[in-house]
């Protein structure tokens, strides 16, 4: 009899002792990491469609690392990146220049530069021009220079074909190409990188301005003063038409905004941007 409560008590430890294990089993399994923690829910990001591709990558990255994410992207141009954010309707803005001061007057902006892009002047293949300076690429694009023959090329006559009014593109080619003046009336005015990029390829007689990301074998890129476009001369300074990729916030980015934007400023985030044809900042 003695030796069944012996056996008895030892089944009941037994059994209270996997009880426990199974229990801390189970508590393990329900707790969730910081990290996801705070990195669930939704963000959206709108503005500049130079940003927007490299943007799209990172974030098809990051989901990819923390399931409960949701990012998504939109374009429209760096003006609406800034609208989206003055108004709510994003958490994030996407612009491919600096912020005007009118637009920061009154609003909290958090600024983020999160690297850097050449813009290259564009042409059709088939143009015998390869080298411009920058006094002509203006001269072109205000209707002083009407004909490739003024520069060296076949007797044809310009097309040009340019950005629309919201692309952070074309605010930063008035300021520093064309000295804040205005393009010709007659240039084209189209509403994304890819847009200029397409209608010049078409086009023997174009010319046209986009992020080197869009420089392909479908259209040549000019030797500006000469300089040649490319990550290497943004990088050492020698390319002078570079600007900022920026993105920013209403007030201090938290929870999911402040995770991604920290990916992408992230070696791995700033490798994406790299090879996306763009200039990290690090």
């Amino acid at each position: 009899m003695r030796s069944f409560k012996s056996s008895h008590k030892s089944g009941l430890a037994a059994l209270l002792a996997a009880a426990v294990l199974v229990l801390v089993v189970l508590t393990a399994g329900c707790v969730s990491t910081p990290a996801e923690d705070d990195v669930s829910g939704t963000i959206s990001l709108a503005g500049s469609t130079t940003v927007l591709p490299v943007a799209q990558a990172v974030a098809e990255v990051y989901m990819n690392n923390h399931q409960s994410a949701d990012i998504q992207i939109s374009g429209g141009g760096s003006g609406v990146g800034v609208t989206a954010i003055t108004a709510g309707t994003a958490d994030i803005g996407m612009l491919s220049r600096d912020l005007k001061d009118s637009e920061k007057t009154g609003n909290d902006f958090k600024e983020y530069v999160i690297g850097r892009d050449g813009i290259a002047i564009i042409a059709n293949p088939a143009n015998t021009v390869s080298e411009l300076t920058l006094s002509q690429v203006k001269d072109i694009y205000q209707g002083k220079i009407t004909n490739w023959k003024e520069v060296g090329g076949a007797d044809m006559l310009i097309v040009l074909v340019g950005r629309d009014s919201a692309s952070g593109t074309r605010e930063f080619f008035t300021e520093f190409v064309l000295n804040k003046e205005d393009a010709a009336k007659t240039m084209q005015e189209l509403n994304s990188n890819g847009a200029v990029q397409k209608s010049v390829a078409q086009t023997p007689g174009a010319i046209g301005y986009v992020s080197l990301e869009y420089v392909d074998n479908t259209v040549k890129a000019f030797t500006i003063d000469g300089v040649k476009p490319s990550v290497a001369t943004v990088i050492d300074g020698t390319y002078k038409i570079n600007r900022p990729l920026l993105m920013i916030t209403k007030g201090e980015a938290t929870g999911l905004a402040k995770s991604y934007l920290d990916f992408i400023l992230s070696s791995a985030g700033q490798k994406i941007l790299s090879e996306n044809g763009f200039v990290p900042i690090a």
